[in-house]
């Protein structure tokens, strides 16, 4: 398993400064309009966003443990996230890693990862497997 880095000098300032002056990410896509009709920033612009004291506690454990690279409790963790719905902006292969969100009760994995990109604090949650994504957002 291989933990993703998840801040660059250059990348991890852009996204800070972006963050603070126009309270978004550096990569956010924009709104499709008639000139950009692409799949792509459709995808990107159906991303919403969640507040961290929304998430499922478990969702914080998962968080906690990629913050200092395990163990994990799947084998599956940390393994690359192909974007195969699209949903997600577009990147390369590897860009993207899987984490397993336990849900209480269930008898296997479940629905529920975050998936990290390799800019500072890009984590994505899924409660419904990949259907739909929320950008977490660390600062509320």
């Amino acid at each position: 398993m291989r933990i993703p880095p998840r801040f660059s000098v250059i990348g991890g300032a852009a996204a800070l400064v972006s963050t603070l002056l126009l309270g978004a990410p550096a990569s956010a896509a924009p709104a499709p309009t008639s000139s950009s009709t692409s799949a792509s920033a459709y995808a990107a612009a159906a991303v919403g966003e969640i507040c961290s004291s929304d998430l499922p506690s478990q969702a914080h454990d998962t968080l906690r443990l990629i913050a200092r690279g395990g163990p994990f409790p799947y084998r599956q963790d940390g393994s690359v996230f192909q974007n195969r719905e699209g949903i997600l902006p577009a990147h390369s292969t590897g860009y993207y890693h899987e984490y397993t969100v336990k849900t209480p009760g269930s008898t296997t994995r479940g629905a529920r990862r975050i998936v990290t990109g390799e800019s500072y604090q890009e984590d994505y949650y899924t409660a419904d497997h990949y259907a739909s994504f929320d950008l977490v957002d660390h600062g509320c």
